[in-house]
């Protein structure tokens, strides 16, 4: 028999606990919660992208439907139609997209990145029409222009190396009809003319076909007899070529910011030369050379003169001048000023048939960081006001913060105000982009795109910076680093949606406290606290001295009185500045504020500098406005803030919050230099609370939440920072029977302390008596710093912070009225606290390596769980699900994490999306009912869903064109292509059908057909396979839609099959009637002939 060696069941045990992160229970008989929340309930997917693209390199539109689409360096592609109706996909290759081409109203899309050209239905169904699969890309050389004319289906493709190659766009096969750089150029050049840069047909000849060369030949291609029948040749580069609507001139741009416009039959010289931004000298000489004209465009009126639009084209001494859209119109030129570089632009015109006038009434301007539509209708061109939400990023974005289930009066309220701030000076038109329907679609989409119609819109926008006087000395100026951050970035932010509280930390360790008012009010006066929160250790000091260097400087207008309260060992002292401190960083305004309606400052709070220390950023903030109380915190200490009374409450270093039971030895800090301050500047790099190291398996409760380097590493070691805080209403000590307000610190180093506030009646004595906050110890310890903590009840159900409801601040009301308005909300206390002392509340507290559930008042550990040992928590909330409550978790290696409460069970961990930039990690957020969101690019949100509850009531399509299987908000369907007639082709007239005046036509199926041009060779393009693919459409369809899918699709081509099958029967049933007719009648032809008459 085997010895039975429990040594080795142990070893095996311990190895299994150590290698995957688990739930320690502890004592649980009394916390028996039925948790409602389980594994089936959580499901990953992206929603809707809101924003503007990043890095655009591309643009196309459809006249018929009206569509806009936009594709980026990236390879991503959006759609634009009328406000709210939006899409975005993914191209496979993630390269740079080159161009784009609509085949105008046949909802497709060809998508041009560099090496390949591939055919995008920007609807959720690849079939569509005649077209039952979408082909896969085809790679070429490197391409450098595409032309594909109005109602055809051939592609011409222009290559680096200067040939053309001509693709059917409905079988994506290659021609055999190869137009040559050589025989083009024929003996015109002697060199090779380059690049293909423009391809167009003439608009009243299908068969003439001018090719631009990048050396400055242009090339009238005759598709018929395979020939040039004209070469124009001009010394500068070309970069664009745009005909007129009669086809008989076209206009060329070239690099030295010329315009030549040519006649087609006369090769030799320019009929005219334009120098639109040249100096015309007077001898007669060559204007001086301009910058390059990049684009042309030429377009006809019925009424009135041509537009010639360019951009482009300045002159080289306008140093420092921005980016320039030019129009000319008769002998009126408009240059129009962009705020970016211009990477497109269009001309929208009333007609889609290149052969007749095209009244353009606007152009879209595609700038890096911005999109312009300019009315030419309108005397000044004035530009339409954008309705997509695409101006997120004017300034860059430094945190996000989102809110679900908002009061329903809120947005009103926003919008209401939000709407004054809009500029004047917009056309009066409607914008122009209108494709697509919102709000009305169905779930029988079959031809037309099912889209997501999520509205992001821009209800309101404050400037923190009017607070502070911008105006700074020469030597501040000549010393700042050019690296710096703009010294009036938003840091963090704290709203209650309740009461309209907002209150912002700036990077320049600045506090602002804002009150929403529906009047328009001007402040003298600014409300100012200056806070000295400096932390310094020494030899003698003990924990719980006397502050020792703990000093709270207030400094406020008449009318606000400044008092500070707390324990009697940490008094506030009035300001002095015998030690050169007491500096902010920025100034607050002097002047009076006119304040309009929304957001109004109520008080500005401001850390000063200390002994020629500079204050510490601030790394925490947090706001109840049922308390009126705000906190914030750093690497020194925090403070709490009375914003009723304006004054500080509590002023505290982190070491003195523990008291006598400090568990950490701190070493005192080494002796430094005096610093004066200089301008009171101070480092203003903005990075994330917790340091993204390399090695993260180093990262074990060393911590430095500080966001100024001036922090060195000895300081690290000894300072613990304030890195959360929660207020609440719970038992502030550990077997208290009754509940008190208290506020929940958390700290760097893994340590969630308590402090209980005492406040006065509401009322009167609120405006006089002072606010009481007295530590009450140690709650709770965990490995990392502290990200986020909240208290259920006894059911385990949430319980949020109480808060009062919102009132006008600017309205003199009797105090009855304004009490009763600003009664507090009562707060859901759990079963009654009789009941053997039961446990009523659960504290949960999550850090960067694990989470924790504790039992109050015991203040038993019930539940552990370490999340992550390799890598570190970058943010975790606490989220309500319709089923219940979870904690919601996102890791530094692209995890997101959802635990069950108060359990911990781990019911989802998806590998979403790796952190490569510190911005991802910095805009990060959950909220409620299932949703996150975060800055995908320095202008884009991507918004995300995490609850298979909002998946199940959206409406789940077969297969997206690109990236994801994407579902729809079934009250939000819309339809991006509507069914829409194609405009009538333009009357040829009588005569010019007599003498061939009209647009003469080209059969290019039997000109490019294998049969006439013969087979491509295989070596110029080949197919590229992927998700684009057949195969990529069977990996992606999922479920009964997916199989109802391919079945559709065999059932189509089985039908296909079986009509060419029909069609093969009946010609030869018509043939083999023919040769029974024919032998019939040689038959009766014959029949009476003697053998001598054959």
């Amino acid at each position: 028999m085997k010895k039975f060696n429990i040594r080795k069941v142990l070893d095996g045990l311990k190895e299994v606990s150590s290698s995957t992160p688990s739930v320690q229970v502890g004592p649980q008989e009394n916390h028996l919660i039925q948790e409602t929340l389980q594994s089936e309930h959580f499901q990953l997917c992206k929603t809707v992208r809101h924003g503007f693209p990043y890095q655009p390199s591309a643009m196309a539109f459809d006249p018929v439907q009206k569509i806009l689409a936009i594709g980026s360096q990236s390879g991503a592609l959006r759609l634009f139609g009328r406000p709210g109706v939006e899409c975005y996909c993914q191209h496979e290759s993630g390269a740079a997209v080159i161009q784009l081409q609509f085949l105008i109203n046949e909802v497709k899309l060809w998508v041009v990145c560099g090496l390949c050209v591939s055919c995008r239905f920007p609807s959720l169904h690849w079939s569509h029409s005649n077209s039952n699969t979408c082909p896969p890309p085809l790679s070429f050389c490197r391409i450098t222009y595409c032309h594909l004319p109005f109602q055809s289906k051939w592609l011409y493709i222009g290559t680096e190396r200067g040939n053309i190659h001509i693709v059917n766009v409905e079988s994506f096969m290659l021609s055999g009809y190869v137009i040559m750089w050589n025989k083009a150029i024929e003996l015109s050049s002697k060199a090779h003319p380059g690049p293909v840069v423009h391809i167009s047909d003439n608009p009243i000849d299908e068969g003439k076909l001018i090719i631009g060369f990048e050396s400055g030949i242009v090339v009238l291609w005759d598709l018929k007899s395979k020939k040039a029948d004209y070469r124009y040749t001009y010394d500068e580069a070309i970069h664009s070529v745009a005909w007129h609507h009669e086809g008989k001139q076209f206009i060329c741009s070239h690099s030295d910011g010329t315009l030549t416009i040519w006649n087609i039959r006369g090769q030799g010289k320019p009929i005219q030369t334009i120098t639109p931004h040249g100096k015309q000298p007077k001898d007669g000489k060559k204007p001086e050379p301009c910058k390059p004209i990049l684009k042309v465009e030429y377009k006809t009126t019925r009424n009135g003169d041509p537009f010639i639009i360019l951009s482009g084209g300045l002159s080289y001494d306008t140093v420092g001048r921005r980016p320039c859209l030019t129009v000319m119109h008769g002998k009126s030129t408009a240059v129009l000023e962009m705020d970016y570089p211009i990477v497109d632009f269009l001309t929208l015109c009333e007609t889609p048939y290149p052969n007749d006038f095209q009244e353009p009434y606007a152009v879209v301007v595609l700038l890096e960081k911005d999109l312009v539509v300019i009315d030419l209708a309108q005397n000044g061109y004035p530009i339409f006001e954008n309705p997509y939400p695409l101006t997120i990023h004017e300034s860059p974005v430094t945190c996000c913060e989102y809110f679900a289930d908002c009061p329903v009066d809120l947005i009103p309220a926003l919008y209401s105000v939000g709407s004054r701030q809009k500029r004047q000076g917009y056309s009066k038109k409607e914008w122009p982009i209108s494709g697509g329907n919102w709000g009305q679609g169905t779930q029988n989409h079959t031809d037309f795109i099912s889209i997501i119609i999520i509205m992001l819109q821009v209800l309101y926008k404050l400037k923190t910076a009017k607070v502070f006087d911008r105006n700074r000395s020469k030597e501040d100026k000549g010393s700042a680093d050019a690296s710096d951050e703009d010294p009036f970035a938003i840091q963090i932010m704290a709203w209650c949606p309740e009461s309209r509280m907002l209150c912002v930390a700036g990077v320049s360790a600045n506090v602002i406290i804002y009150r929403f008012s529906k009047l328009e009010v001007t402040t003298e006066v600014l409300q100012l606290l200056e806070v000295r929160l400096q932390y310094e250790l020494n030899d003698t000091e003990s924990p719980d001295g006397g502050g020792g260097g703990e000093q709270t400087s207030a400094l406020t207008t008449p009318g606000a009185s400044p008092q500070t309260s707390g324990p009697p060992s940490h008094p506030s002292t009035s300001s002095n500045n015998s030690d050169g401190g007491n500096i902010p960083c920025l100034k607050v305004r002097s002047t009076p504020l006119k304040q309009s309606p929304g957001y109004q400052v109520d008080l500005v709070v401001q850390l000063v500098w200390v002994s020629g220390e500079p204050p510490q950023q601030i790394t925490s903030l947090a706001l109840n406005s049922s308390y009126g109380l705000v906190v914030f915190g750093n690497s020194n200490g925090l403070a709490v803030v009375d914003y009723v009374q304006k004054t500080v409450v509590l002023n505290l270093g982190t070491v003195e919050l523990y008291g006598s039971n400090d568990p950490y030895q701190r070493q005192p800090r080494s002796p430094r230099k005096t610093r004066q301050p200089s301008g009171a500047k101070m480092s203003r790099k903005l990075s994330l609370p917790t340091e993204l190291k390399p090695d993260l398996d180093h990262r074990d409760n060393s911590f430095s939440r500080s966001r100024s380097s001036s922090v060195t590493s000895i300081d690290k070691e000894a300072r613990e920072a304030v890195s959360s805080f929660h207020f609440c209403e719970t038992f502030a000590r550990k077997g208290d029977c009754a509940l008190t307000h208290c506020l929940h610190v958390g700290t760097s180093l893994g340590t969630v302390l308590a402090l209980a506030i005492t406040l006065p009646p509401a009322g009167e004595q609120r405006q006089l008596q002072p606010v009481i906050m007295t530590p009450t110890g140690m709650l709770v310890r965990l490995k990392g710093s502290i990200l986020r903590m909240a208290v259920l009840d006894s059911t385990g159900s949430q319980l949020p912070p109480a808060h009062e409801p919102w009132f006008e601040p600017n309205v003199t009301a009797d105090g009855e009225e304004r009490e009763k308005v600003r009664k507090r909300r009562p707060v859901s206390v759990s079963p009654s606290t009789s009941q053997d002392l039961s446990e009523s509340q659960y504290a949960v507290v999550c850090s960067e390596k694990q989470a924790k559930v504790i039992a109050l008042p015991s203040q038993v550990c019930i539940y552990k769980h370490s999340i992550t040992e390799t890598s570190f928590i970058l943010r975790a909330d606490v989220v309500q699900m319709s089923q219940g409550v979870c904690l919601a978790c996102f890791c530094a290696n692209g995890h997101i994490m959802t635990l069950s409460l108060p359990g911990l069970r781990p019911l989802m961990d998806v590998n979403y999306l790796p952190l490569t930039d510190m911005r991802i990690a910095r805009t990060f957020c959950f909220t409620n009912l299932g949703q996150a969101m975060y800055l995908c690019s320095p202008t884009e949100i991507q918004r995300i869903t995490y609850s298979q509850d909002t998946l199940t009531n959206m409406l789940p399509c077969c297969v997206i064109v690109l990236e994801l299987p994407v579902c729809l908000f079934q009250e939000m369907l819309g339809e991006l292509f509507t069914p829409v007639e194609t405009p009538e082709a333009p009357n040829r007239g009588f005569f010019k059908g007599l003498f061939g005046g009209g647009a003469q036509s080209l059969d290019r199926e039997e000109l490019f057909g294998e049969i006439t041009a013969g087979k491509a060779s295989r070596s110029l393009a080949q197919h590229i396979p992927g998700p684009g693919g057949i195969e990529g459409m069977k990996g992606a369809a999922s479920g009964v839609v997916g199989d109802l899918a391919r079945a559709r699709i065999a059932l189509d081509e089985r039908g296909q099959k079986l009509g060419e099958l029909d069609e093969r029967t009946a010609a030869m049933m018509a043939s083999a009637d023919s040769f029974s007719k024919h032998a019939h009648e040689m038959m009766l032809k014959c029949k009476d002939k003697k053998w001598y008459q054959f």
